[in-house]
């Protein structure tokens, strides 16, 4: 089984936010789970939004970091470097008992084992791949799964390439 995460390190003059969970009172990035149909990025914004109360934009990708989790589940975690663009500091009293910006000199104890080389790396400045959200407007027909999308490009009559060129390349990009 996999679980897949986000965890955001978050910047602000240098300090980086953390939050102390409420389940077990140990300092970690702000983050969560990936909602089926969202993606990575969306749910980034919105685990920070709804653990601190703060709207941020996503700069960077830090990381991809694995590990072995319980029950033999693989857990894979996608750190995002990001500022704060607006909202207020307030913790969601069910999930986080404080929240606070830090510098790499002054981290609390105990920090969550796993977010230790997520830190460090957002520290270092590790990644520097631009983070865009990129909103599509499919044409109609509109496909509702990838199977649809390829049974359409099989029974089109069309290569591969001229299908996507005359179907897919035709999607807009709202910047």
């Amino acid at each position: 089984m996999i679980s897949l995460g986000v965890i955001v390190a978050v910047f602000s003059e240098g300090r980086m936010l953390l939050t102390q969970r409420e389940d077990f009172a140990v300092w970690c990035l702000p983050g969560g789970g990936v909602d089926e149909g969202e993606a990575l990025a969306e749910a980034a914004v919105r685990e920070v939004r709804e653990e601190t109360g703060l709207e941020v934009e996503l700069t960077e990708l830090v990381g991809v970091y694995s590990e072995q989790g319980m029950r033999g589940m693989r857990l894979h975690m996608i750190c995002f470097a990001a500022r704060p663009v607006g909202g207020t500091l307030c913790p969601d009293p069910a999930e986080v008992l404080a929240a606070d910006y830090f510098a790499q000199t002054e981290l609390p104890n105990p920090l969550v084992y796993h977010h230790h080389a997520a830190i460090a790396d957002a520290f270092a400045g590790v990644g520097g791949s631009a983070i865009r959200s990129v909103p599509l407007t499919f044409p109609q027909p509109r496909w509702n799964s990838r199977q649809e999308l390829y049974a359409a490009r099989d029974a089109s009559g069309l290569t591969r390439q001229e299908f996507y060129l005359q179907q897919l390349a035709r999607l807009t990009i709202d910047d």
